[in-house]
This record gives C-alpha cells, sequence and structure tokens, in this order.
C-alpha cells in the first residue's frame, strides 16, 4: 500500500492569539527602552560639520585634515617602534651576547628606582614624620603649639620646644585650642600660668561636622559654613603686629601632638576647609603650605612621635593611631586611673564602680554594647571611652601647678626673647573678650583629670627603631578589626613585644582584672548546673502515685 501524504500543519491561528503576541512583543520592548534610558544610553550624535556661513571655513577644513594626518603619522611610527622592540627582543632571546653593553645600564637605571621606591614604602612612617617636624621647624619664624586646654601640660613637648629654640630667631606662641571644653576660671587659671612664659592665645576652632547622609566630593575648597571660631582676630592680630616689627614676609608653622586640633585652627584661620580634618588620630603626614595673607604663609605640620618612656595614660591620650597599635582596655584603663571616679559616674550615668573592668561592664551594657549571647563587649566599652577621652567632645579638666618654675630648657633671657615683637597688651585684651564669649561647661559637669606633667618626644630619627615583622602583621590584622560604628579610628600599640617590656602599674592592674572575670565565668556555669539538677531532682518523683 502506498503511504498517505501528510498535512503539513497550518500557519494559520486565531486572532485572539496573534494580538496576545503582539501585545507582548510591545511590552518586551517597551520595557527594553524604559532599561535603556535608565542607563542613560543615548545615540551617538553625528558631527554637523563646519557650517557653510562660517567665517574661514576652508582654513578650519584645512587644518582640521592636517591634525588627522599627523595622527595616522604618530599611529603609524608607534607601530615601526614596537616592530623593532620586538625584533630587538628576539635577537636577545637567540644571542645573549649581543647588545649587552646598551641593556645594561638600562636595567642598572630602573633597579636604582626600584630600590628608591622600595626604600620610601619600607621606610618607618614614624621617620618620616620626624623628617617632615623638622622642615616645618627649620622654614619657619613664629611656630604656633597648639595645646588641648583639657590638658595643656600633658600636650608640651620639650624636646621640641628646645629644639625651636635652639634653631635661631624663632618665636614660639602657645594656643589654647579646645577652650569651649574647659569651665572658665580653669581656663583663666591656666592662662595666668603659661603667659608667665609664652604668649599664650585662647582659642576655639570651629568644627565642621560631616554628614553622613550625603556624601559629596568637593574639587574645590568649600567655603567654611560651621560653629563660630572664637580667638581668631587676636591669632590675627598678634601675629600681624610681629609681620610689621618684623618687616618682611613671615612663615608659621603649628605644631603640636595629634587630636589637639592643629589642621582645624588653619581651616578656621583661613575660613576654608583646606587641610584633611577627621577624629582618627594622624591624619596630617607631611607639610603643608597655606596662604593665609601676601606676607603671612601657615604651615600644617604632622604631629609628634611620643616615646616609649612616658607613662600609660600619656601614651594612651597622645599616640596616633596611624603609626602604632595599643590595646583598648589598657589604653582606657590608664585614663580611667587619672579621673575622678564620682565624676565619671555622674557623666556617664553608671553605678558606683570598684575597678575598671566593673565600669566598662556598666558602661557597655548602658550602651548596648552586646557580644554574642548578651554578654556585654567590654572591650568595644574601652573604644569607645577611649575615642571619647581624645575626642572634641567630652569635657574634662586639670588643674594648674601650684607655684610656676620654668622648665630646664627656658630661663628669663629666652623668654623675653620670645615675648619681643608682640603686642601683649593687645593680646590679653582679645584672650579677656574671647573668654567672655566663650560657652564653657560648669564644674559639676565636667569631670577632674589629673595631669601626667610634661610629654617626652622623638625628634631624632636614630632613637626610632626599625618595625619588626611580627609588629607590622599584628597592626594590619588589628586595623581591620578596630574599625568600628563608634569609632572611626584605630587604636595605638607600644613598640616591641609586650613579653619583652616591663609592666606599668595601669597594664598590671587590666591583667589583675579578667582573672577575676575568669574565676567568675568559671563558678557561674557550676551554679546553672546546681539548679538544673535541683530543678530537675524537683519536677518528677517515680515513688509517687498522681492519680
Amino acid at each position: 500500500m502506498k503511504r498517505p501524504k501528510l498535512k503539513k500543519a497550518s500557519k494559520r491561528m486565531t486572532c485572539h492569539k496573534r494580538y496576545k503576541i503582539q501585545k507582548k512583543v510591545r511590552e518586551h520592548h517597551r520595557k527594553l527602552r524604559k532599561e535603556a534610558k535608565k542607563r542613560g544610553r543615548k545615540k551617538p550624535r553625528k558631527d554637523p560639520g563646519v557650517p557653510n556661513s562660517a567665517p574661514f571655513k576652508e582654513a578650519l577644513l584645512r587644518e582640521a585634515e592636517l591634525r588627522k594626518q599627523q595622527l595616522e603619522e604618530l599611529k603609524q611610527q608607534q607601530k615601526l617602534d614596537r616592530q623593532k622592540e620586538q625584533n630587538k627582543k628576539r635577537k636577545l632571546e637567540t644571542d645573549p651576547d649581543v647588545e649587552l653593553s646598551n641593556t645594561e645600564p638600562v636595567k642598572e637605571e630602573l633597579g636604582q628606582r626600584k630600590a628608591k621606591k622600595a626604600k620610601t614604602s619600607k621606610q618607618n612612617p614614624k621617620r618620616l614624620y620626624c623628617q617632615e617636624l623638622k622642615k616645618v621647624i627649620e622654614a619657619s619664624d613664629v611656630v604656633l603649639e597648639v595645646l588641648d586646654a583639657r590638658d595643656p601640660l600633658g600636650c608640651r613637648c620639650p624636646q621640641v620646644e628646645e629644639a625651636i629654640i635652639r634653631g635661631g630667631q624663632k618665636k614660639l606662641v602657645l594656643v589654647l585650642n579646645k577652650s569651649d571644653l574647659v569651665p572658665k576660671e580653669n581656663l583663666e587659671n591656666w592662662l595666668s600660668y603659661l603667659k608667665k612664659e609664652l604668649p599664650t592665645v585662647v582659642f576655639k576652632a570651629s568644627t565642621q561636622r560631616k554628614n553622613k547622609r550625603k556624601s559629596i566630593k568637593m574639587k574645590k575648597a568649600a567655603p567654611f559654613k560651621s560653629e563660630v571660631c572664637v580667638g581668631k582676630e587676636g591669632l590675627w592680630k598678634l601675629l600681624e603686629g610681629f609681620q610689621k616689627t618684623f618687616g618682611k614676609a613671615i612663615h608659621v608653622g603649628v605644631i603640636g601632638f595629634p587630636n589637639v586640633g592643629k589642621s582645624s585652627v588653619i581651616n578656621s584661620l583661613k575660613q576654608e576647609q583646606i587641610c584633611n580634618v577627621g577624629v582618627s588620630m594622624g591624619l596630617t603626614r607631611c607639610m603643608q603650605l597655606v596662604p593665609l595673607d601676601t606676607q603671612i604663609t601657615i604651615i600644617d605640620s604632622p604631629c609628634f612621635i611620643v616615646s616609649p618612656l612616658n607613662s600609660a595614660p600619656a601614651l594612651a591620650l597622645r599616640s596616633p593611631a596611624s603609626i602604632e597599635v595599643v590595646k583598648p582596655l589598657e589604653a582606657a584603663s590608664a585614663i580611667l586611673s587619672q579621673a575622678d571616679a564620682q565624676q565619671v559616674v555622674l557623666k556617664f550615668t553608671v553605678p558606683v564602680f570598684t575597678n575598671s573592668l566593673e565600669f566598662f561592664t556598666s558602661f557597655a551594657q548602658r550602651r548596648g554594647l552586646h557580644q554574642k549571647g548578651g554578654s556585654p563587649n567590654v572591650e568595644g566599652a574601652a573604644k569607645v571611652l577611649w575615642s571619647e577621652w581624645t575626642g572634641a567632645f567630652l569635657g574634662y579638666y586639670c588643674h594648674p601647678p601650684a607655684s610656676w618654675t620654668p622648665p630646664p630648657h627656658f630661663n628669663e633671657s629666652i623668654v623675653t626673647d620670645m615675648k619681643w615683637g608682640f603686642d601683649l597688651e593687645e593680646l590679653e585684651k582679645n584672650n579677656a573678650h574671647s573668654i567672655q564669649a566663650i560657652k564653657s561647661p560648669h564644674l559639676a559637669t565636667s569631670i577632674l583629670f589629673q595631669s601626667s606633667g610634661l610629654t617626652n618626644g622623638v625628634i631624632d630619627e636614630k632613637d626610632i627603631p626599625e618595625e619588626l615583622p611580627k609588629q607590622k602583621k599584628q597592626k594590619q590584622e588589628q586595623g581591620k578589626s578596630y574599625e568600628d560604628v563608634n569609632m572611626d579610628q584605630g587604636i595605638v600599640d607600644k613598640e616591641g613585644d609586650d613579653e619583652h617590656l616591663d609592666m606599668s602599674p595601669a597594664e598590671e592592674a587590666c591583667e589583675a582584672l579578667p582573672e577575676k572575670a575568669q574565676a567568675d565565668k568559671r563558678s557561674a556555669p557550676s551554679f546553672v548546673l546546681d539548679k538544673m539538677t535541683e530543678e530537675e531532682d524537683d519536677a518528677y518523683d517515680f515513688s509517687k502515685d498522681y492519680v
């Protein structure tokens, strides 16, 4: 039998189905157009060319043609150069003895460049800080040492002051910044104490808080719209008066320990966000020239390097986070040991504590800092306290010494030389006016702090030891782990291993505290287990029959 011919399937379809397909296609195309519009893809615009009405049309067209020819010639030349280099490489691969004399000097130059780059990258950042600081002191005619008004004596570095005095005819002026965080009586006492040695200016820099929601990248220096600056006019007049007596343009260097507000002072004087300012310590890493006027140029400098021989509170408050890394619990407990316990309780609204561990546990509970499982994050609380104490918002104060004794690097002749050229009477009037203008806190709300005296610094690069590879690894690991929401800054570590260093009394106290905590933690689970067993025993008695 013959096989019947199979009919081909018809392409006809119902109108309902066809219209439905057409509708889906239209929707799909619409969706694609919307997405393309969102991405911002536009059709490339055609070159309209030179209009006929334009003057010198022919000359313009000739110029365009010449440019095209030049570009083509350049491309061809580059192509030929590449081919020549490739041929040279092939020849060297086949015959290595050929053209060794030509290649050796090039290799030496490359090696030298690489070595220089490696040296700069491997060099200890502390040494770079010292080099930059020396440059600033040498270049400046007047040096402004910025002090934190909460602890002015602790912000002074005798080694740097001695280097300025040895430098020749350089003037040293003290700037009491953050004076709005200190009671007025205390500020007046410190002013009367410091002006016996050097000209002192009461100052309150205008702080500009960053808006977290809107992060706009500023290409140019933005206008400074922030809190009112106090003491700017007094400092301006002092520098202008000295410039007139000096008879020529002057350079003013700004120096100090980290987080005293050096860059903020410069921004306040210039009324622009020129220098980088932030919560973290050691942001300024190299000298920066800022012209205030045609006759006055100000120089921003990196911070002082703290000597490891200082006391634990001085190391905790004055060490830059980008250079060193300190254990936060040790640093915070060292600071807490110098503060008045009753005022700390009132300020942070925590219960009365006997040791630092008790305070940090209650402080962590108060601030809602908890670890996994609900236990209080003691280390996180220590970080928060340390960041607040080194920041620009916590109010605490120190009493000046009862009797004035000049430092060993000062004498009567040096004091008179430093005061020469400045209008001290006008400075006193401006200081009195700025003290009245400042809204300072009351003694009840601020915390009394015991100052540890002058903080020793390191100026010579020879005194700074080289970093060990072990320390570098610790810094990298701890720098990553210490990024916290409450504190946008790293934490500071002493040089060398902790095993080889002598333990300070604050560190011993910190080490003794965790042992008690461990003992309590060991006893706590056993108590819970005993409770559980008692409950289980009382749960059901099999000797009785329950009806």
